[in-house]
């Protein structure tokens, strides 16, 4: 256990074939949390919450959500502060909780990336058909992984220079969205103002209940992940001292005013009773109908674009996140020792290729014969970013607790995360009870999906599994608090 804490202390090693290049700027940092939070959660599938909840109920279960978050990012942006170590999710978890728990965090998290790469490849080319109907899937999802695997195998500032600007694209689109909406409210745009009539049609503002605002909010809480890319970007940003806290307190906020008040306008300007909502099809998608509705044409082309850049940035960071956290635990003697290894330009080249080779493989297994083992595993990493987030709030609880055991003073912190011991025993809780209820509607109804349940759940058993066979293996245990390696310079 004593090597595997020190060997995280830094995240990298002395020799320059292990030492990641701090590259990355305040810019590329603030783009890439936002690009793993805006994505296709919030052009394609906030018509259907509002639809199930009305407009006030889907605000209601975006802001809940977006309450967890805040208090996440704040745990996250504090570690992240204090100790910038590359794969910090797995590196925080073995050095405040125990190392058999971030052990079990860091695969849960390859694995999630690994699997998500393929599913985004395919998504990319189901968008390519809306322009080419009868063009070849492989071509597609080849060029476009050839694409995502060129930007990170460049470098990490080609990597933060692509997120950075499929990031802008999106955040473009978002502030266009919310400029046009609100000239339409009031009759600028559109033709007769609506003001706020839709409102108060029918159920609205809520509908259904407390159990439809919280259907909404396992929704949503899908639309928030990949906020915390920010925290496996640390060890590969300049300054991270003063750029995690400024990111931090940024992102959060950013995030959420570009999900209320896009849900606010969509749900003023299309009555939450048009069951076009509730279509994933990008002709017929909330920003789709609003900006036809405006009059700008060739809307439909420009959204299905939009969202095509949305699946890239989703797969460019799914893939370099998971890359960061084999390389991690490579070094932390996790994962096998030559994933450790980086290249002349930083980049850790053999943990990049074993997480693209291993996309390709689940790839090849969805469109070979029914596709029943990628549908296995896509299905046991839908909840992996859940245990991901429970574990930034258990890891940061115990850091804060060991801080201040050894006698460290708050003052000396970079960024200081709010409410503590409220903030992660709050997110801790809220995010607990989501993972627990993503089985809700495969539960209800009277006939329970058995199927679909433990296919859900999946992930939950690895997890444990991971964490409690690495334990006996190796008889770790819980870190005491004033064992905790909290100084980043210490052998």
């Amino acid at each position: 256990m004593e090597k595997t804490i020190q060997m995280l202390e830094t995240g990298e090693t002395s020799s320059s074939e292990h030492e990641l290049k701090r590259n990355l700027k305040f810019r590329h940092l603030i783009m890439i949390s936002l690009g793993g939070a805006i994505g296709t959660g919030l052009f394609l599938t906030t018509g259907a919450t509002i639809h199930t909840a009305g407009p006030g109920g889907a605000l209601l279960a975006y802001m809940m959500i977006g309450i967890m978050i805040f208090f996440i990012m704040t745990s996250l942006g504090e570690m992240a502060a204090y100790m910038p170590i590359s794969g910090s999710l797995s590196a925080y978890g073995t050095r405040f909780v125990d190392p058999a728990f971030g052990l079990a965090l860091g695969w849960n998290y390859w694995f999630n990336g690994a699997i998500t790469l393929p599913a985004e490849l395919s998504a990319a080319t189901l968008i390519m058909k809306f322009w080419f109907p009868h063009s070849p899937s492989l071509l597609w999802s080849g060029m476009f992984l050839l694409i995502i695997f060129t930007i990170n195998v460049l470098s990490v500032k080609s990597y933060g220079e692509g997120e950075y600007w499929f990031s802008f694209v999106k955040v473009a689109t978002v502030i266009i969205f919310i400029i046009v909406g609100v000239l339409m409210i009031f009759g600028i745009m559109g033709g007769q103002a609506v003001g706020f009539k839709n409102l108060t049609i029918g159920d609205a503002p809520f509908r259904g209940g407390f159990m439809t605002v919280f259907s909404v909010m396992l929704v949503a809480a899908y639309s928030f992940q990949g906020v915390e890319m920010v925290g496996i970007a640390s060890g590969e940003s300049e300054n991270p001292e003063k750029n995690i806290p400024r990111a931090t307190r940024t992102i959060f906020w950013r995030i959420l005013l570009f999900y209320v008040l896009a849900i606010f306008i969509i749900g003023l300007l299309i009555p939450y009773t048009n069951h076009k909502l509730l279509s994933d099809n990008v002709m017929v998608s909330p920003f789709t109908m609003i900006f036809q509705k405006a009059g700008l044409a060739f809307a439909a082309s420009v959204m299905n674009a939009v969202i095509l850049t949305a699946v890239l940035s989703a797969g460019n960071s799914f893939l370099y996140g998971s890359s960061r956290i084999l390389h991690a635990m490579a070094l932390s003697g996790q994962a096998p020792r030559f994933l450790g290894k980086v290249n002349r330009r930083g980049v850790p080249i053999y943990a990049l290729l074993a997480t693209t080779i291993f996309g390709i493989l689940a790839f090849l297994s969805s469109v070979v014969g029914d596709g029943a083992i990628y549908y296995w595993l896509l299905s046991a990493s839908s909840v992996t970013g859940f245990i991901n987030w429970l574990g930034i709030s258990i890891s940061h609880y115990r850091f804060r607790k060991a801080y201040i055991a050894q006698g460290y003073s708050l003052d000396d912190l970079p960024y200081r995360a709010k409410w503590f011991p409220l903030g992660p025993i709050f997110a801790l809780i809220v995010c607990l009870f989501v993972l627990l209820g993503q089985g809700y509607q495969e539960m209800t109804g009277g006939h329970i999906d058995w199927k679909s349940v433990i296919s859900i759940y999946l992930s939950i058993p690895l997890f444990v599994f991971i964490w409690l066979g690495y334990k006996l293996t190796k008889k770790t245990k819980v870190i005491p608090l004033k064992e905790c390696v909290l100084d980043p310079q210490k052998d």
